[in-house]
């Protein structure tokens, strides 16, 4: 991977500031989980993903910094800065772990076996409940360490290995297997076979197919009977990606007696790529058109796969056109799948590789020049994608056509936009990113090449400039305005819908610059989920009631004060015709869920957590109905997709990083934003990163204020932006840029 320096000139094909100063708030997390952008590898959705600590920081307001000297990696970060990237590494470390599983214990009305445990956390990891999983691993860890129990020990971290596994975060599930390995010497069928897949499996994601096999190989030796077939199946797989087709024919010959079980649909699928690894493409293509007309309970998701299959077989062939059919297909087989995650989804990778589909059906159709189904392809696959990380994972079954809209057409799209509107949305291929600029009088496409990965590493030195506070942010910014937004043509003044996709959500847009100043200086900006999506929520209401209900500085424990929260939610009241505000003791789930609802705007001042292994936990912390507090009462996503907000249009979280969560290769970032608009809101106010008190109250206090006087929140949101960046004090990017607009951008308040 290139750093952001060295990323060549584009070429376009159309058809925390040094942390000792005055008092800094909400940070959750110090620095963006930078590791959680190693987005490149197919199914590799968050890598050292966290839930977060929360605890405040120094940041100064420094009045030029732009133009200070670099400085060295970490000489400016005071000790609680320093704490702070710590609590990054330490997230998801044993003792961590540990210390959340006693506290999970001590909860527990039923205490269970510590082998329940790991039963637990195997069946949720394979159901996709990745944090449950974690949690009940956690739990048996300390049961482990309580009764002395090494083979208990050892277990736990093998249903740890797995569950990171299957959630995509790599560097944790490597660790974990590894301890397991170290541990479970007893125990080989149990633990050493499938922490030695995993170690397979992790590799393979990595594209190192040689490493994949040598563990696999030492699974095998210690697999049992039952699991062999897997074992055997993962060797085939890699044997052909390192392209030893006799080899891999070998090995698939000894798996003949799968194919009654729940493998068969796997053992039909690597039978058909390894007859194209063998050159031949019209047995393959056979083999793939068999396994399509099959019937039965999984037809859609076994016919997914078989059409996946026929449209490589085509392109060896030289059948474009019958390529791009048999993909399409297989797009819409991927939609007719509705029922639970299955098992062998996550235990043979099937379940990330639906977002492959998507890419490999996009590519091909930018290649013929064809953006506008392109365009309408990657459309479908933000729908998709979302839909798999719910999935009868919340109380209430989803309403998904409440949750997705509908993907709207390209006239339906065009025809909602103002003149002088723009929506510009991106899609990230392994070697390429497409973007699309659509317009009422059209659409126009173009192909940047930048791979994926060297964009998730560009992306994380300009955030990291940011939040440190470094002065090679401007330059960062620079170069990204050159990949990303000058090939595009945008018109002056336009305002501009940005619809991201991968490591883009991480992007601070408004921040990017060019000779003519900031991306906000030259258009007024918002993001969205989609382009259908951010349409569906301009239909909304867009003029609302001047009614506010404010949540602050929820009382919790004495290092999770935010006085400077309470101050804002006091200071934005008086804007309101009706305004009502809730702090301290008073800022429950109850109070929260009883008070809000009734708020046109509800704005939000505490402590977030971005869950980035499982979107679902992500939370906002609020006060325990009983005082004292013995620590938070945490609202996680999951409740607020059962929250009744029909009236509220508007939620500003003013947190720590309300906008993160973990990425979904087809869809944007799974956290708070989307359960929120599923309520009912149609506008979000989020952050970025960690803000400052004495900004931030005037970014709001700004924003609030155009927004009560009739002005849009597209540009309320630029002019707040603005008189943050007029003053000399927080001429950096971390002071004016870390919100975001997302959704209804012409929601406006009346007089």
């Amino acid at each position: 991977m290139k750093p952001i320096g060295q990323i060549a000139s584009v070429r376009v094909a159309a058809g925390a500031c040094a942390l000792d100063g005055s008092a800094a708030r909400r940070l959750g997390l110090a620095f963006l989980l930078f590791a959680a952008l190693a987005l490149a590898a197919p199914g590799v959705h968050a890598q050292g993903a966290q839930k977060k600590s929360t605890q405040g920081a120094k940041t100064a307001q420094t009045a030029k910094i732009a133009q200070t000297a670099p400085t060295p990696p970490d000489a400016a970060l005071t000790p609680v800065a320093r704490d702070a990237e710590a609590r990054v590494r330490d997230a998801e470390t044993i003792a961590t772990l540990s210390q959340e599983g006693r506290l999970l214990l001590a909860r527990d009305q039923v205490k269970l076996d510590g082998y329940a445990y790991c039963s637990m956390s195997v069946a949720a990891a394979e159901r996709g409940d990745f944090r449950d999983s974690i949690e009940a691993a956690s739990r048996a860890l300390v049961v482990a360490r309580q009764t002395d129990n090494a083979n208990l020990a050892a277990l736990s971290r093998r249903d740890l290995a797995i569950a990171y596994s299957y959630a995509g975060d790599l560097d944790d599930a490597e660790r974990y297997a590894k301890e397991a390995i170290a541990a479970g010497a007893k125990n080989p069928e149990q633990v050493l076979a499938p922490a030695y897949k995993v170690l397979g499996d992790i590799a393979a994601r990595r594209g190192d197919p040689a490493a994949a096999l040598a563990q696999y190989r030492v699974a095998l030796e210690s697999a049992s009977a039952r699991y062999r077939p897997m074992v055997l199946l993962s060797i085939t797989n890699a044997q052909i990606a390192s392209g030893d087709a006799a080899g891999a024919r070998a090995t698939f010959e000894q798996t003949s007696g799968v194919k009654e079980s729940l493998l068969a649909p796997l053992r039909k699928r690597i039978e058909g790529n390894l007859l194209l690894a063998e050159h031949k493409p019209q047995e393959a293509l056979d083999a793939f058109a068999a396994s399509a007309s099959a019937g039965g309970a999984d037809a859609s998701y076994d016919s997914l796969w078989a059409h996946e299959g026929m449209g490589r077989a085509y392109l060896a062939l030289g059948k474009r056109q019958q390529a791009r059919d048999a993909w399409l297909a297989a797009l819409d087989d991927s939609e007719k799948i509705r029922a639970r995650f299955r098992s062998d989804e996550f235990k043979t990778g099937l379940f990330s590789d639906t977002q492959t589909v998507f890419e490999e059906t996009i590519s091909l159709v930018v290649e013929d020049g064809d953006y506008p189904l392109a365009w309408t392809l990657s459309e479908r696959s933000r729908s998709r994608a979302l839909l798999d990380v719910v999935r009868n994972r919340l109380a209430a079954n989803v309403d998904e056509a409440q949750l997705n809209g509908r993907t709207l057409s390209l006239d339906d799209v065009r025809g909602t936009l103002r003149q002088g509107e723009a929506i510009v949305e991106y899609h990230g291929l392994p070697d390429k990113m497409i973007a699309w600029v659509v317009r009422p009088d059209g659409i126009q496409g173009f192909t940047l090449p930048i791979a994926r990965k060297e964009m998730t590493l560009a992306v994380g030195d300009f955030r990291n400039a940011i939040i440190r506070g470094r002065p090679q942010a401007l330059t960062y910014g620079t170069k990204l305005d050159a990949l990303l937004i000058q090939p595009l043509g945008v018109r002056p003044g336009e305002r501009l819908i940005i619809v991201p996709n991968g490591a883009l959500h991480y992007m601070p847009f408004q921040a990017l610059r060019n000779p003519q100043g900031f991306l906000i200086q030259r258009h007024a900006l918002a993001l969205a989920p989609s382009a259908s999506v951010a349409v569906q929520l301009v239909r909304r209401q867009q003029r609302i009631a001047s009614s506010l209900v404010a949540f602050g500085n929820p009382r919790i424990a004495p290092e999770f004060d935010l006085p400077g929260a309470e101050a804002e939610v006091r200071a934005i009241g008086p804007l309101f015709a009706q305004h009502e505000a809730f702090v301290q003791s008073d800022v429950t789930r109850k109070t929260f869920s009883d008070n809000a609802p009734a708020g046109r705007i509800v704005h939000v001042a505490t402590h977030a957590q971005a869950d980035t292994v499982d979107p679902l936990h992500s939370r906002v912390l609020l006060a325990p109905a009983k005082q004292p507090a013995d620590g938070p009462d945490p609202m996680l996503a999951q409740d607020i997709y059962n929250l009744k907000f029909d009236s509220v249009a508007l939620v500003t979280l003013s947190a720590c990083e309300t906008a993160l969560g973990r990425i979904e290769r087809g869809d944007e970032i799974m956290g708070f934003t989307r359960a929120f608009f599923y309520a009912g809101a149609s506008a979000l106010l989020v952050s970025m990163w960690p803000v400052a008190d004495d900004s931030t109250s005037l970014t709001m206090r700004t924003f609030y204020g155009s927004l009560t006087k009739g002005e849009e929140a597209i540009d309320a949101m630029r002019e707040a932006q603005l008189a943050v960046l007029a003053d000399s004090r927080y001429a950096h990017p971390f002071y004016w840029a870390p919100f975001d607009l997302m959704g209804n951008w012409r929601l406006s308040v009346a007089h």
